[in-house]
Parts: structure tokens; sequence; C-alpha cells
């Protein structure tokens, strides 16, 4: 239990864009207005949905601090309606599938109290056939430029002052699919990691279903990440750039903030990094041809000794460990 002498609770807005999740956004609703923290904004931002959202919006709406439902360009779109109309001190989005634990808000606004924290980065219960498990939050590694390159983001537990979301601005329409991804570099690129705090508290909890994006397009989620890794090279004038369009195909994204370019050096830290991410990854699904061609590309003077370490470590085992014996480790580990 969080005890703080000053109980002038900072304003919470959350935001709830939506579409067609009739059969989920109640619960949804629910548990943002069930909270009874005294000082909270709730925006509803639905883009014309066809089922019965609009139905269950208005049965709340005298609850609701505004909502609208109309078509827009998208789920960063929506988001960014919400962001532009929310006034509160902290703010978040919560997806019309998602629902929060109960005194949630409380212990957000507790945190908040300290002025000192720009982000707080909790944990959710990740749910997926009626069964869950903790998820670790929002990734913060000892250096920035390992949680630039890693930038895994639990947005749903993640919230952010307001003051700081006026410095960095709104979500990049021209993403899909890590937008919030590339939101997180943004801040990390502007205030670095010493504002940020890590929680255990369980905030959020998080549905995968069939619909869901995150278990539906993953193969889109890989390209965008791709592509803005890419785009983040180019702008800031990278040799990574060029390496990444001969090694793997990449898109160029439009619009991306001009803070990414105030920290070349960290930059290209991070973006091997990225490139570390990736190589452990495709070993560990046995991709050895994507992981040879990516171990190739990465320069270890930007790494710390102990991802040095697992960097060769990962390689002799590829170099020695011939493909079969691996799946029948993995297969009997």
């Amino acid at each position: 239990m969080l005890i703080f002498a000053n109980m002038s609770l900072p304003k919470i807005s959350i935001i709830t864009p939506s579409y067609n999740q009739g059969q989920f956004i109640e619960q949804t609703i629910d548990s943002v207005l069930s909270q009874g923290y005294p000082n909270v904004e709730y925006i509803i931002i639905d883009g014309g949905s066809t089922d019965n959202s609009v139905e269950i919006i208005k049965k709340y709406a005298k609850h609701i601090s505004y909502w609208i439902s109309e078509k827009d360009n998208g789920q960063s779109d929506a988001i960014n309606k919400g962001l532009k109309i929310a006034s509160g001190d902290v703010i978040n989005w919560l997806n019309s599938d998602d629902y929060y634990e109960p005194n949630a808000l409380l212990t957000i606004g507790q945190y908040f109290e300290d002025d000192s924290i720009h982000v707080l980065a909790g944990k959710s219960k990740i749910w997926k056939n009626d069964s869950y498990f903790i998820s670790p939050g929002t990734d913060i590694y000892p250096t920035v430029e390992k949680t630039i390159g890693y930038a895994r983001i639990d947005q749903p537990e993640t919230f952010f002052r307001k003051s700081v979301i006026d410095k960095i601005g709104f979500l990049n329409t021209n993403l899909h699919y890590v937008m919030d991804k590339e939101w997180w570099i943004r801040y990390l690129m502007q205030y670095g990691l010493k504002n940020v705090k890590k929680t255990d508290d369980v905030l959020v909890n998080f549905r995968i279903h069939e619909s869901s994006k995150t278990n539906s397009q993953k193969v889109q989620f890989i390209q965008e990440t791709f592509d803005l890794y890419y785009t983040l090279a180019y702008m800031n004038n990278l040799e990574e750039a060029s390496l990444m369009d001969k090694n793997f195909r990449v898109n160029y994204i439009d619009g991306l903030s001009d803070i990414h370019q105030q920290h070349t050096s960290t930059m290209q830290c991070a973006l091997h990094y990225f490139l570390l991410l990736h190589f452990r990854t495709m070993y560990a699904q046995n991709n050895y041809q994507e992981a040879k061609k990516t171990g190739l590309l990465l320069n270890e003077k930007y790494l710390q000794e102990a991802d040095l370490h697992e960097l060769y470590k990962l390689r002799k085992r590829i170099k020695y460990l011939p493909l079969f014996l691996k799946k029948l480790w993995n297969k009997n580990a």
C-alpha cells in the first residue's frame, strides 16, 4: 500500500480508440468508470462502428467526459484525436478490448504525485484462451541505447505525464502497428531514462484474441519495425541505413519527428542493439541463415560487455551446433 502525505491526486486522462469492438467495449468502459478515482477524464473515440458499440457507449454517455463516433484514418489518428483534447496531468490510452485492474488509477495517481516521474511503467495480465500470465512490463535496460534498440513497450500499462507529451508530440499517423514504439523512442531520445519509474504493480488486463492486431498481424508488426529503424538510420545519415537497405526489405516512413535527429551517436548505438535483438530472435526461431546474415552487420564496438558475451556464445553455437541438434535440444529442454 502506497502512502503519501499529499493526497491531491493528479488528473488522469484515459483515451479509448474503438472500432466494432462491441463484444468487449462495455467491460473496458466499466473498468474505467468503476475505478472510483476522484479526478479522471474519460474520452472515447469510435471510428464509426457498425456493430452495437455506439449503443453501449450511449448507455454510459453521462459518465464519459467526451465521446464521438466518426470515420477516422486508423488507430493512430483516433488516439491523436483524444490526445488533442485530453487535459489530464497524466495520459494513456486503453484499447477497447482491454480493461483495468481495480484501483489501477489510484496506484498510478499516487506514483505521479512525485513530480520527478515522467513515465510510469507497470505490468499487465496477458489473457489468452481463458488463462493469463503476468507481463514483464516495458523493458528498461541499464543504457538508453539498448532501451531504444530493443524498444519493447507494453503500452497499456505505461503512462506518460502530459507535459512531456506536449514536448514530444502526437503519434505518427503513418504508423499503424508500432506507433507506440516510435513514441517511446522519441521520448527516450528527448529525456533518457532518468525520469522513468518501473513498478511491479499489475495495472491492466490485455487480451490476445483472434482479431487482435497483436495476434493476427505479426508479419506487419515486424515489417513496420524494420521500416522504423531503417528510417531512423536514414534520417541520421548513418551507414547502417544502406546496410539495412541491402540486406532487408525496408521502406521509408514519412513524418517522423526531428527529435530523432538530436543525438546521432545514441541512435547509431541503438541501431546495433536492434540488429542484436533480431540476431537473437532469428537464432531462437532456428533461422540460422538470417541470424548469420544479421550477425555480420553488427559492429561490436557499440555493444556492452555482457551483450558481446552473449553474441559470441550464440555465434559459436551457430557455427558448431548443427541445426537439427539444436531443434532436438530445444525439444528436450
